[in-house]
């Protein structure tokens, strides 16, 4: 992408323009609003959360709903800030137990997703089913015959939804796969694997299946993490923060790609809160550059490229309130 800006002399000149959609913020999360650990630290600072993230070319934020409740949190953030913020709508496998404690029983809350998710894809603001998905790093809080169940039903529901799937894998690329196939026919517009931390040969499976490998910073800490981030095709590329987590830190295999990297908005303790400062610990979507930076660097291309690869990437699965190129 280009644009035109006036030098001095009056002369205008093109010069690249980067745009970044932010695929999986976690923006329901209470830290963004103050609350950590249930205690209010400080003001409500998500106003100047947003417009750091458009200071730093932040176009678009898709808002993850990892259960029923933060779903419709992340429809109503979608409503007050129409044109930015959008909505997925699913239950993280590390929640899966909470079918079992819904009120009216499992089918209930699988119809109460699908109900929420028509109505919000009808109004323009759900552009995705998930976060779904399974998790075998955290068994303790959902056990493998849980999640496969809840991952199976909540793809059915996709199914009938017809949205795209924002997904989750963690060491269980075998089930995860299976499951996936098997419904590969009825998933036309496929999904994105977010936040993806699994083996060069995973990822190319999961290309060859159809769907996008979505990269964030714990995409980028190890030296094994680079060697497969360099392999994601440009075309099946996309970028995420998943914040207020995976933050990229000097102690990571990424940090000598970012050495150079365009400098952060200063950053503080919490309890020298400042709204003009980000929260130490705290990720946010205006460090995406970040990420883009270091996988220009990685596949040693200009981060231009690839922050538009994955721009064109979201827009042509999620819209986005854009025309897909």
């Amino acid at each position: 992408m280009a644009s035109t800006s006036t030098v001095p002399n009056g002369t205008e000149t093109s010069q690249p323009t980067l745009r970044y959609a932010d695929i999986g913020i976690n923006l329901t999360d209470p830290i963004f609003t103050g609350r950590y650990h249930g205690k209010q630290a400080h003001p409500s600072d998500l106003e100047h959360i947003l417009t750091r993230a458009r200071n730093a070319n932040v176009r678009k934020l898709l808002i993850t709903g990892s259960d029923l409740h933060e779903s419709r949190a992340a429809i109503t953030l979608s409503e007050q800030h129409p044109g930015l913020c959008y909505a997925t709508v699913g239950v993280h496998p590390c929640s899966a137990k909470t079918f079992g404690k819904y009120k009216d029983g499992p089918e209930a809350l699988l119809a109460e997703l699908k109900r929420v998710a028509v109505e919000g894809k009808g109004r323009g603001f759900v552009r995705a089913f998930g976060e779904i998905g399974l998790d075998y790093d955290r068994l303790q809080h959902a056990d493998k015959e849980t999640q496969v169940e809840f991952f199976e039903k909540q793809l059915d529901v996709a199914v009938e939804v017809g949205l795209p799937l924002f997904l989750h894998s963690r060491a269980a690329a075998e089930d995860f796969e299976r499951i996936l196939k098997s419904r590969l026919e009825r998933l036309p517009k496929r999904g994105v694997v977010h936040s993806f931390t699994g083996s060069l040969e995973e990822m190319r499976r999961i290309v060859e299946l159809g769907f996008d490998v979505g990269i964030n910073g714990c995409s980028l800490k190890t030296e094994e993490n680079l060697a497969v981030v360099k392999e994601v095709p440009l075309e099946r590329l996309q970028i995420e923060t998943d914040g207020p987590w995976c933050e990229m830190r000097p102690s990571q295999a990424s940090a000598k790609f970012t050495e150079d990297a365009p400098a952060l908005p200063k950053a503080v303790k919490k309890e020298k809160w400042n709204e003009e400062c980000m929260v130490k610990g705290r990720n946010e979507p205006c460090t995406i550059g970040r990420v883009a930076w270091c996988v220009a660097k990685v596949k040693g291309v200009e981060v231009e490229v690839v922050a538009e690869a994955a721009w064109r990437n979201s827009i042509r699965m999620f819209g986005l309130g854009e025309t897909a190129p």
